[in-house]
């Protein structure tokens, strides 16, 4: 009877597990505009835009943060969220804007260097929401 009763559970949960989209096709990151070379003494820039698919949004309820760093430049902001995006939500709208973010850097000098990015944001839809973490490494070549 115990069986039976843990083997039933089972399988209702993994229905239910398997009526739930795959949320990484919800959305995709892209980082259209990214600085890859530079001159030396040039400033560049990161851009990160979050673009939801197929009914969904990024939640402006939960907590979305992006930490940026780099060994070998200097960052206008290392700390970004969802109220750094350039695009916002208008007031009394029920629509989602896709978050889209620019940080300028300036390299310390010629070479290759990196920006690195750690993101972490809800995906959601009317049925589910769900955490997504994304790291992301922005490579540049500075002459």
């Amino acid at each position: 009877m115990k069986r039976a009763l843990i083997l039933m559970l089972s399988l209702i949960a993994s229905a239910a597990f398997a009526a739930d989209p795959d949320v990484t096709s919800l959305y995709e990151v892209r980082t259209d505009g990214t600085s890859t070379a530079l001159k030396a003494g040039e400033k560049g820039k990161v851009v990160i835009l979050i673009k939801a698919k197929n009914g969904a949004h990024v939640s402006d309820e939960a907590p979305l943060r992006i930490e940026l760093s780099s060994k070998e430049a200097k960052l206008d902001k290392e700390k970004i969220t969802l109220a750094d995006s350039l695009v916002k939500k208008a007031e009394g709208s029920t629509e989602f804007p896709d978050p889209k973010f620019e940080v300028g850097f300036t390299p310390a000098g010629a070479g290759k260097t990196a920006v690195e990015a750690k993101m972490t944001f809800f995906i959601c839809t009317e049925k589910v929401c769900a955490r997504q973490t994304k790291n992301l490494s922005f490579p540049v070549t500075v002459n």
